[in-house]
């Protein structure tokens, strides 16, 4: 099975707005913390699905916002994720409670210190380091266990807490 999914990273003050998964049932992000996105709906562009997700779970309209990779899920359960990845500096309204978990505005530093999957880690760094546009592959065993990685279509050694 395929699915096509956004995320973004929305900055503000040397922070982004993180989403604690705590809310939703038989969720796979239970209690992780992640970045604002979702699901695509039928004949969404990862921009459209972008801007729906981010103001469905957050109430903001994004005013600034650019791609910055595509990441792969390969979820070792037969289900692999295409991943639009995002960020944004800029964005209007008000912030609205989440019906998927509790938003928390984090230092961009203090971020990978979170409940993050193993695989969320390295794309971060990859973010931190400024790359403009690249491609991850992530391939997980069926459950947390990342068994590997791959950067525009090179193995990368997996460092465990990147």
């Amino acid at each position: 099975m395929t699915k096509l999914s956004t995320l973004c990273y929305i900055e503000k003050d040397g922070k982004y707005l993180m989403l604690h998964r705590t809310m939703k049932e038989n969720d796979i992000n239970k209690d992780k913390w992640i970045g604002v996105g979702g699901h695509f709906e039928q004949d969404e562009s990862p921009e459209e699905c972008l801007l729906r997700e981010v103001k469905e779970e957050t109430g903001y309209t994004l005013t600034s916002y650019k791609f910055r990779g595509l990441v792969t899920f390969v979820s070792g359960d037969g289900i692999t994720e295409y991943m639009s990845l995002f960020t944004a500096d800029g964005f209007e309204g008000e912030q609205i409670t989440c019906n998927e978990g509790e938003l928390a505005w984090v230092d961009i530093k203090e971020v990978r210190k979170l409940n993050l999957w193993e695989g969320d880690k390295i794309f971060l760094r990859l973010l931190e380091e400024g790359r403009d546009f690249f491609s991850l592959k992530l391939v997980y065993d069926g459950h947390d266990r990342l068994r590997s990685a791959a950067l525009n279509g090179v193995p990368m050694e997996l460092c465990g807490n990147c």
